[in-house]
């Protein structure tokens, strides 16, 4: 199996999940130290969590050349959206949130491009 074709052909969406996973922790971040609006939070907290890190392992195994790739994409879009829909919530009061959403929305449609 040829790895770098295989990167090649699936670049766009490791980078997209990547730069996700990178935005997600942040977010995450920046809701915690916002200590007084830090009890509302909480699910967008769990949810920047949770997305983080399935973009990091679907990443992760779409470089590799996963014969499971595309079904990760599959969790990988659903766990996005449910991000960005958490994180809109939160958009009218914290920046960080809204500009996790956009991100989140764009890797949910990156990898689900990867599914076709």
């Amino acid at each position: 199996m040829n790895t770098s074709l295989i990167n090649q052909k699936n670049q766009t969406c490791i980078d997209t999940c990547n730069e996700c996973a990178m935005m997600c922790e942040a977010c995450c971040t920046e809701c915690m130290s916002n200590t007084e609006m830090a009890g509302m939070m909480g699910r967008c907290m769990m949810m920047c969590r949770d997305c983080a890190l399935m973009c990091t392992m679907t990443a992760m195994m779409m470089a590799r050349g996963s014969e499971y790739s595309k079904q990760m994409c599959e969790m990988c879009a659903t766990i996005c959206d449910a991000c960005a829909m958490e994180c809109e919530k939160m958009g009218n009061k914290m920046e960080a949130c809204k500009e996790c959403a956009e991100m989140c929305k764009k890797c949910a449609q990156e990898c689900r491009n990867m599914m076709r």
